[in-house]
């Protein structure tokens, strides 16, 4: 098995206590979890779902999907780059091919991972093993280990029952933006009794309570620990804002000095001061927000 030592983390992530009047006055207390501090290239959630995959692999390249500004693309690639192992990422859209790589997927491709482009109707059916096989053979890869996109699966859930447990002692509400799932159905089975996790979708679509039901059943036979879901946030879909959210996140990052990553973190903070304010949270109540990455750089 290939050593994941070069991705030795900073473990358990720290806690930090925000002071905000917004949800002072309601007697919430916010704490940030900072997996953005886990480790340099695989940042946050990303670290907690990428190794026990990279366990998994054993060696052999590693194959996955994602879209044009996936993180976890890069994340993949930068696990390739310090474990040495080769690395395919098939990305969602062949007119994508000709263009030049913009900046997320240059990194991509710096760290040395191998670019393969499909077209969108192929992409969609990457789940079925008919179209999965012939991606493997178009993308000259048929001995890798693939990692379904975002990297959820039953291993990177069972990896983020951790979250949980790190934050079971100090949370009444563990809440975290969702792009495929994987790391509400891990940190709910966590939390233990008494507690709660709360999933804002990042993503429109109304299709994540059923895919963080089947990771539970493939992770642990069967669902574990409260969770929810608010399907309000997406502001749209993936990537997509509105200046009421702009305007939060760059206000947040001048009251706390933490630059906001706009895909997930801002709009898990977002939906927090909302839910807050709407009163769904009791006084008296402590919510911890998982903060799952750190804006990209280029």
């Amino acid at each position: 098995m290939t050593s994941v030592d070069p991705l030795t983390p900073r473990l358990p992530s720290p806690l930090q206590e925000v002071a905000d009047e917004r949800f002072a006055r309601h007697g919430v207390r916010l704490l940030l979890k900072r997996d953005d501090l886990i480790h340099p290239d695989l940042v946050g959630n990303k670290w907690r779902k990428l190794v026990p995959n990279l366990r998994a692999a054993a060696g052999r390249p590693l194959l996955t999907f994602g879209g044009a500004y996936s993180n976890h693309l890069r994340a993949t690639a930068a696990a390739g780059r310090l474990l040495g192992l080769p690395t395919v990422g098939v990305v969602r859209g062949e007119e994508l091919a000709g263009r030049p790589l913009n900046p997320s997927l240059a990194r991509c491709a710096a760290d040395g991972m191998r670019l393969h482009f499909v077209d969108r109707s192929t992409y969609r059916h990457k789940h079925e093993p008919d179209a999965l096989a012939a991606i493997l053979r178009s993308a000259g890869a048929g001995d890798a280990h693939v990692i379904p996109e975002g990297g959820s699966n039953a291993a990177a859930v069972r990896g983020c029952t951790a979250l949980g447990e790190e934050l079971r002692d100090h949370a009444d509400v563990a809440a975290v933006a969702c792009g495929t799932g994987g790391t509400l159905a891990g940190l709910a089975a966590g939390l233990g009794p008494g507690r709660r996790a709360l999933g804002i979708p990042v993503l429109k679509g109304g299709f994540l309570d059923g895919e963080i039901r089947a990771l539970q059943a493939d992770a642990f036979g069967g669902p574990r620990g409260a969770w929810s879901l608010d399907e309000r946030f997406h502001c749209g879909g993936y990537a997509r804002t509105t200046p009421a959210l702009a305007s939060f996140a760059a206000d947040f990052a001048r009251r706390h000095g933490l630059p906001v990553e706009p895909v997930y973190v801002a709009k898990l903070l977002y939906a927090l001061l909302a839910l807050t304010e709407e009163g769904a949270f009791a006084p008296g109540t402590t919510v911890a927000a998982v903060v799952t990455g750190a804006p990209f750089t280029g």
